[in-house]
């Protein structure tokens, strides 16, 4: 394929398209297999690669993803994509992925592994997440809707609303992750259902924490690319939750009988 073919709106709008759908068999498929990673980790899923250079190397493309087509925009729609929304979206994307890719991974503990199959699909999920929301936002959206993000999105409800959305979730995930590298002392090699935080209503809170940056950063960029990435999320998240419940359930069941715990969203699910 021509290069210049990937900056045209007709390949945009195929590839959103196309990931919306493959987000939906993402999600019926997890219920039947379980993600090789983290709690799931199995030997059948192949090859494994050391858990912080993995979550490394498959976070870190959409962050340079993004910088890159962020900076290109430039020198192309007369400063446009240097005003204040254009340059908070891609500093609140930047933000979860400098620390999803630079900090996060070397917060892990112990010497676990990730299979290798997992990182190369993880890869290419996120090549193709950071160039449809690069794209949108800092080449469709100032050439073919350039109204859309002028200085006043900042003050409309959508952004206002997004944003808090955001960095509630953001904090529900950074804390999580937390209370999860410190359910063990060192050398202890027990296994503990986590009760801090919104572990005291979900088995997965991290994952809540994720899901909701994304349907924040949907609302404040008021776009079907933002859609596509919550709904994305939603799918590789929702079933995996599933797994993690069903784990916990079988070591806890006692604990589990007692705090009416749900998997994602609480009260609900």
């Amino acid at each position: 394929m021509p290069i210049e073919n990937i900056y045209s709106i007709d390949f945009f709008y195929d590839l959103l398209y196309i990931m919306f759908l493959v987000g939906a068999v993402v999600f019926v498929s997890l219920y039947f297999v379980d993600a090789g990673y983290g709690k799931m980790r199995s030997e059948k899923w192949g090859p494994a690669i050391n858990n912080k250079v993995g979550w490394l190397l498959m976070e870190c493309p959409v962050f340079f993803v993004m910088l890159y087509l962020y900076f290109k925009s430039f020198p192309l729609y007369d400063g446009v994509t240097k005003q204040a929304p254009y340059w908070l979206f891609f500093l609140i994307f930047e933000f979860h992925y400098f620390q999803r890719s630079f900090v996060f991974p070397f917060l892990l503990k112990g010497k676990g592994k990730m299979p290798l199959v997992i990182m190369l699909l993880s890869v290419i999920w996120n090549l193709i997440n950071g160039y449809i929301q690069g794209y949108w936002l800092f080449h469709l959206a100032p050439q073919h809707y350039p109204e859309l993000y002028t200085t006043s999105w900042i003050m409309s409800p959508q952004f206002i609303i997004g944003t808090i959305i955001f960095f509630t979730g953001w904090i529900i995930n950074m804390h999580s992750d937390h209370v999860i590298r410190h359910l063990r002392q060192p050398g202890d090699t027990n296994h503990y259902l986590p009760k801090k935080g919104m572990y005291k209503y979900v088995t997965s809170a991290n994952y809540l924490g994720e899901i909701t940056e994304w349907l924040g950063f949907a609302i404040l960029t008021w776009s079907l690319a933002g859609l596509l990435f919550f709904w994305f999320s939603c799918c590789n998240l929702v079933p995996r939750s599933n797994a993690i419940y069903k784990k916990y359930e079988e070591e806890f069941p006692d604990e589990f009988d007692r705090k009416k715990l749900k998997r994602i969203i609480p009260f609900i699910y």
